[in-house]
C-alpha cells in the first residue's frame, strides 16, 4: 500500500449522528469503493459510531498524536474537541510530540489549533503529574503502536495508567492493529531487573499484541488496579498487517516509514544500542545498517549463508546525515524481506549479532547490546558463539510461560486452530 499521512475526507468527515446512520453510511462508503476499505474499524471510529456515549459529561484529558486519525482521516483531538457531550480539557504527547516530528525531548506548549494545553510526557517529566490529572474524570489514549517491546508509546501509556489509578480517574484506550500482526512472537524476554522506559514490562521483543491488549495486560500483572476501559477494534483477526486493515499507513515515528521498516524494526532495532549505524539520518532506516570498521561484502554473505527464511541481504555503503557516524562512510548491508509470513525478525536480528560477534570480536561492542535485547543471557550467549537459534531455544521456557500470562488478555482470537507463530529452535547452516 502507498504511504499516505492521512487520508482525504470520506462520507464520515462531520459525522456526529447517531449509530444506525453511522453504519449507513459505513456500508454506502465500502460499497461505493468497490473493494475491501474501511474493513476494519479502530477504537475512535467504533467510539464516533456510538456518538461518543461513553464519554458522556466527562472531562477528558487526550493522549495522542500524529497517529489518533479516525478513518476519514480526522484527528481524535478534532472529534473530541467537537463532540457536543463531553469537555476536551487538556492534551499529553508522547515521545516525538504531538505532530510525530520531534527526535529530541518535547516542551508542553499551547496547540495553536484549539487552544489547549499541550504536556509533554517526553520532557521535564514521563508521567502526567497530580496538578495535570486534577480537572479530569478520565485519561484517553489513542496513539498507534508498532509491536516492539523497546517502543516507548507503550511505556507512556504503562506510566499514564499508574498515575491515574493514582488519581482515582478513570483510562481508556482506544485500541488499534498491531501492524505487524498479532500471531508472531518472539524473545527473548526481558529480564525483570532491567526495567525502564524502553522496558517498561517484562515482555518478549515482538510480543504479538494490541495496544488495548497491552494496557490490560500491564493493568493485571502490575496489579495497577486503574479503571481500564478498552474499545475494540472492529473487523480485525490477528493475522492481518496494516495493509490488509483498509487504514491508511501513518509513519508513527520520523524514521519508521513504511510497513517493510516496521517489520524489519525489531530485527535492526534490536541493535541499535551498539555501535552500529542502523540507517538513521538515510532515506532508509532500519532497512540499513553497517559502521566504519565493517566490510560490507563480507558480513552479506556470511548473513546470506544462514538462509533465514523471508530475508536477503545486499552489501551497502551509505553516510548518515546525523546520527551516529553521522558525516562517516559506513559499510554493512541493507535487508529485503523477501516473505514476511516466514521472516522472524528477532532471530534475524540476533543472526547479525552473532555473525559480528564472530567476525569482529574487537571492534564489535557486543556488550551494549543488552540495553535493547534486554537478555543479559542471550547477550552472554552470543560474545560465546552462539546462533540465534541457540539464544532462543535457552529462551524458551521463559516465552512459554509468557504465552500463557498473554493468553488472559487477549482480546481477539483467529477463527478455528491456533495460528500463533513461534521462531523454532533449528541450526542455521554454517
Amino acid at each position: 500500500m502507498r504511504d499516505l499521512e492521512i487520508r482525504p475526507r470520506s462520507l464520515f468527515a462531520g459525522l456526529r449522528a447517531g449509530k444506525s446512520c453511522f453504519w449507513l453510511l459505513f456500508a454506502v462508503t465500502v460499497c461505493a469503493a468497490g473493494s475491501a476499505e474501511a474493513r476494519v474499524l479502530t477504537g475512535i471510529d467504533v467510539l464516533e459510531a456510538e456518538g461518543f456515549s461513553r464519554l458522556q459529561g466527562l472531562r477528558v484529558g487526550l493522549i495522542t498524536n500524529h497517529t489518533g486519525l479516525n478513518q476519514s482521516g480526522r484527528s481524535t483531538v478534532e472529534l473530541l474537541r467537537t463532540a457536543p457531550n463531553l469537555s476536551l480539557r487538556k492534551l499529553f504527547s508522547p515521545e516525538h510530540g504531538l505532530f510525530g516530528n520531534v527526535d529530541r525531548k518535547v516542551v508542553s506548549l499551547v496547540d495553536d489549533r484549539t487552544g489547549l494545553m499541550v504536556h509533554s510526557l517526553y520532557g521535564e517529566t514521563r508521567r502526567p503529574s497530580p496538578e495535570m490529572l486534577a480537572d479530569l474524570d478520565i485519561l484517553v489514549f489513542d496513539i498507534q503502536d508498532i509491536g516492539a517491546r523497546f517502543y516507548t508509546y507503550i511505556s507512556t501509556m504503562g506510566y499514564a495508567m499508574e498515575e491515574a489509578a493514582k488519581a482515582g480517574i478513570r483510562f481508556m484506550v482506544l485500541d488499534r492493529p498491531n501492524p505487524v500482526n498479532g500471531v508472531q512472537v518472539e524473545g527473548p524476554i526481558l529480564d525483570s531487573h532491567r526495567l525502564s522506559f524502553t522496558g517498561y514490562f517484562p515482555l518478549p521483543v515482538r510480543h504479538g499484541m494490541t495496544i488495548g491488549e497491552l494496557a490490560q495486560l500491564f493493568n493485571g500483572q502490575n496489579q495497577l488496579r486503574a479503571n481500564l476501559e478498552v474499545v475494540k477494534i472492529e473487523g480485525w483477526h490477528r493475522r492481518m498487517w496494516m495493509d490488509e486493515t483498509g487504514l491508511a499507513w501513518v509513519n508513527p515515528s520520523p524514521n519508521i516509514r513504511s510497513l517493510p521498516q516496521a517489520t524489519l524494526y525489531t530485527a535492526v532495532g534490536l541493535l541499535e544500542s551498539a555501535n552500529l549505524s542502523v540507517g538513521r539520518g538515510t532515506e532508509a532506516p532500519f532497512e540499513w545498517l553497517g559502521a566504519p570498521w565493517i566490510n560490507a561484502s563480507q558480513l552479506a554473505r556470511a548473513f546470506n549463508r544462514r538462509r533465514l527464511p523471508g530475508i536477503r541481504a545486499a552489501p551497502a555503503h551509505f553516510t548518515p546525515a546525523s546520527d551516529r557516524y553521522e558525516r562517516k562512510r559506513c559499510h554493512g548491508i541493507r535487508l529485503t524481506v523477501t516473505d514476511r509470513n516466514r521472516f522472524n525478525s528477532v532471530a534475524c536480528g540476533l543472526e547479525i549479532a552473532s555473525i559480528l560477534c564472530r567476525l569482529y570480536p574487537r571492534q564489535f561492542q557486543s556488550q551494549k547490546l543488552v540495553d535493547m535485547i534486554g537478555s543479559e543471557a542471550a547477550v552472554r550467549g552470543l560474545q560465546r558463539g552462539a546462533s540465534s537459534a541457540q539464544i532462543l531455544a535457552g529462551d524458551a521456557e521463559k516465552l512459554t510461560e509468557f504465552l500463557k500470562v498473554r493468553e488472559q488478555y487477549l482480546l481477539y482470537h483467529e477463527r478455528g486452530p491456533s495460528k500463533l507463530k513461534l521462531t523454532q529452535a533449528r541450526s542455521w547452516p554454517s
